[in-house]
């Protein structure tokens, strides 16, 4: 089992694939969703405040005016598209995890909220129609190695009506400097967020070139070793723009958030408002 476990904390090479897709475990699901819906915590969504000043803000740029469809991409179990279709938008939500999707029916069903929600993935879906607005929430973007962004980019225009737009954010250069490099580890005689019996986790953050960081869990269980990775790409604003701009799209206007602060070189996200061109 040493040798086992050396070599699995070893660096990895970039963009280097998990076993497992985590977020679809019968387990980690289960905490995933419960940390998706505290208020207070940050891990998984933003804190209620935030939300609720973003989903104020995204109302403003992109107003829900008679029929506006509205394509929330990552949705998760609902938290925004429950609120987009408070405001008067034609909601679909599309999500890559079971437990996420069936939560979030439950809850619209339960409020009799007209949502439609998908289990898909955002990057193969092929859906039958097409959105004035679609949304990307939360930073998933930079989780995407650089094919994967393109074909996101991709599908997304395909999923647009001409002019529509797409608003989505991402971690900057600032949020990278801020971190270093280590290892931590901790102990759970129980229950944690990725086993529910005892178990070691060890926590290893590499940095990578081009501003690409690696959160990598190494999960040791009585008989069991899994490595679990977390990667995401940095952006400068310039990169960014240059990127989006390769795909196709025309650029609306760069924040520093989804909630409309104005964008800085020092702040920890930027976000991007951009549009599908008439003629595309």
């Amino acid at each position: 089992m040493y040798q086992e476990l050396r070599k699995a904390i070893e660096r990895p090479p970039l963009y280097k694939k998990m076993a497992e897709a985590f977020w679809d475990d019968a387990y980690i699901s289960k905490q995933m969703l419960k940390a998706h819906l505290d208020p207070d915590f940050e891990g998984a969504s933003r804190k209620a405040d935030f939300i609720d000043e973003s989903v104020r803000w995204i109302s403003r740029i992109v107003p829900p005016e008679k029929q506006t469809q509205l394509l929330d991409i990552g949705c998760g179990p609902g938290i925004y598209a429950e609120k987009f279709v408070a405001l008067g938008y034609q909601v679909t939500g599309v999500d890559y995890s079971r437990r996420s999707i069936a939560y979030a029916r439950d809850s619209a069903s339960k409020q009799q909220l007209n949502i439609t929600y998908l289990f898909d993935n955002y990057l193969e879906m092929a859906l039958p129609q097409q959105f004035d607005f679609i949304t990307l929430i939360y930073c998933d973007y930079g989780a995407l190695n650089p094919e994967k962004r393109k074909l996101l980019l991709n599908n997304v225009l395909a999923h647009l009506k001409p002019g529509g737009k797409f608003l989505f954010d991402v971690f900057t250069i600032a949020q990278f400097l801020m971190l270093d490099e280590e290892q931590t580890w901790e102990v759970h005689e129980s229950e944690g967020f990725w086993r529910g019996d005892p178990h070691l986790v060890l926590n290893q953050r590499w940095k990578y070139p081009d501003h690409v960081l690696l959160e990598q869990t190494t999960i040791l269980a009585e008989t069991e070793l899994t490595n679990y990775y977390l990667w995401t790409t940095y952006f400068t604003k310039d990169a960014l723009l240059r990127e989006v701009q390769a795909a196709g799209f025309d650029i609306c206007e760069v924040f520093g958030d989804v909630k409309g602060s104005p964008y800085s070189e020092e702040g920890s996200t930027m976000a991007i408002l951009l549009r599908k061109p008439c003629t595309h």
